[in-house]
């Protein structure tokens, strides 16, 4: 059991039942009535995002988890198959449990996040930035760039983006993936 004057970013709770993990908190202490903790925290079974306040000084279980390094191998369906790096033991994950799956590339390295005393994955999060290679784009119209233009680009997983008109097919591309957004060209 701990408090909420333990709350720290990333602390996976049980609320209600359910493993959360705290996205952000903010201690508030008012001019009048009790002080109180105000969060928002993230269900790691259905990823829904909760704003919720705990008055301080509640008591909470706090989950203890591992994060562990897995790399994706290949999907059948909505089937994720991946391997872990260190023992190389595979497991399968369905598509809705990995956000942003949409940027995920055979071979790459995903962090998955499992419950340290039942040893079952709670959420499996994609690294900050991929770069992948463009497949499809239209062609950047010359002349067209006095202001901040864009176009549609499709990348080697699939996934649409919205690049600059200088960007061509063959190109490879950083992007973040978490907003899903194009952030430079890599050599």
């Amino acid at each position: 059991m701990a408090t909420t004057s333990e709350f720290r970013n990333g602390l996976c709770i049980q609320h209600n039942g359910e493993p959360w993990k705290i996205e952000s908190f903010q201690h508030v202490k008012p001019g009048k009535g009790p002080a109180f903790v105000r969060t928002k925290i993230r269900n790691l079974n259905t990823g829904r995002l909760l704003e919720n306040t705990f008055t301080a000084g509640v008591k909470i279980n706090i989950i203890r988890v591992e994060n562990r390094k897995y790399q994706y191998l290949y999907s059948e369906g909505n089937d994720y198959h991946l391997m872990n790096n260190d023992d190389y033991e595979q497991i399968m994950l369905q598509k809705n449990f990995i956000s942003n799956v949409e940027f995920l590339k055979e071979g790459n390295n995903i962090d998955v996040l499992f419950h340290a005393d039942k040893g079952i994955p709670l959420s499996a999060t994609m690294p900050p930035h991929v770069v992948l290679k463009i497949t499809h784009t239209e062609p950047g119209i010359k002349g067209n760039t006095a202001t901040n233009a864009n176009k549609p680009a499709t990348t080697e997983t699939g996934a649409m983006v919205s690049v600059p008109l200088f960007i061509n097919e063959g190109d490879k591309i950083k992007i973040d993936t978490e907003k899903g957004i194009y952030l430079e060209r890599v050599k």
